[in-house]
């Protein structure tokens, strides 16, 4: 464990971002989970990451020595789009857990990047998660973007933050949506009762924004390209029970009885663009619709359920 104490002698700032420029080598968002785990004080007192500083502030950060990495590598087949030495972009499967958690620590998308790309993946996000900068859920299959350096992190994490990575979704939902085109705007938050869960909460939501426009009606179905302009938890899940469409094969936010044995929500990343970190270069990924979406989309247009 280390100690450092600082005075602040400048005008007001948040905390997080004012220790992220005076700690040499690490992110805002290691000094917010500094703040999160009660790691940074402020004249002795506990304070979180949006604490605004005053002149003659004392902070004082205890930053815990580095954890060895106890999540192991498995040679796990990838299907890589993209890498090169600053990042990789993988088209993850439906079924894949992303990183390790409880009751999955082996199997997921980073026991087999660590096999593939071994130490060289960020460390930003600690033990866990080396190189995640972003996640899409178990059950949802397609595109994301891993970083293999620091710097690498911290410039997509930041254009993520900012809405300038371009993320594209399709889906199959319930119901006809009879507008070619639409907009839900509803904060997301934790769901007040069952708090593993998201919805859409006016009170304590943050802002959530997703675009959708239909591609094909069904009998009892709907084809939707969605792009997001938020970022949050189960967001497309969340927002299209909200207007009474889940996705097929939610079984979260969706029909407690599913039509079909999707395993799963019918949801894929099929598009992902974002500037190349060192280069400045737009990247543009694309993938092939899969076959599971294929499957359904022919059985909803063949069967009229």
């Amino acid at each position: 464990m280390k100690e450092l104490t600082i005075e602040c002698n400048e005008s007001p700032a948040r905390i997080d971002a004012w220790l992220a420029v005076r700690l040499e080598g690490f992110s805002r968002s290691f000094v917010q989970k500094l703040c999160q785990d009660g790691n940074i004080r402020v004249n002795g007192e506990q304070v979180k990451s949006n604490y605004k500083l005053k002149t003659g502030d004392k902070i004082t950060a205890y930053i815990p020595e580095a954890q060895v990495l106890q999540v192991a590598a498995e040679e796990i087949p990838l299907d890589i789009v993209y890498e090169d030495e600053h990042l990789i972009v993988i088209n993850k499967p439906k079924g894949m857990v992303v990183h390790p958690a409880a009751g999955n620590y082996t199997g997921t998308l980073v026991n087999a990047l660590m096999k593939h790309c071994g130490d060289s993946l960020s460390d930003i996000n600690g033990v866990i998660r080396p190189g995640i900068v972003h996640r899409i859920d178990k059950d949802t299959s397609g595109l994301l973007v891993v970083a293999k350096n620091n710097h690498a992190h911290e410039f997509l994490s930041k254009k993520l933050k900012t809405h300038d990575i371009k993320r594209e979704y399709i889906a199959l939902v319930e119901g006809i949506i009879y507008e070619n085109n639409g907009k839900i705007d509803a904060p997301i938050g934790r769901h007040p009762v069952e708090r593993k869960k998201m919805s859409v909460n006016t009170k304590s939501g943050r802002n959530a924004v997703t675009h959708f426009k239909v591609l094909e009606r069904f009998p009892s179905a709907t084809y939707l390209e969605l792009k997001l302009e938020t970022g949050r938890t189960h967001q497309i899940r969340v927002h299209m029970a909200y207007i009474n469409h889940p996705v097929i094969g939610d079984q979260i936010y969706g029909r407690k009885k599913q039509r079909f044995d999707t395993g799963g929500q019918v949801l894929h990343a099929k598009r992902l663009t974002f500037e190349h970190p060192a280069t400045g270069e737009l990247m543009e990924f694309e993938t092939p619709v899969p076959g599971y979406f294929t499957r359904l989309a022919a059985e909803l247009s063949g069967n009229g359920q």
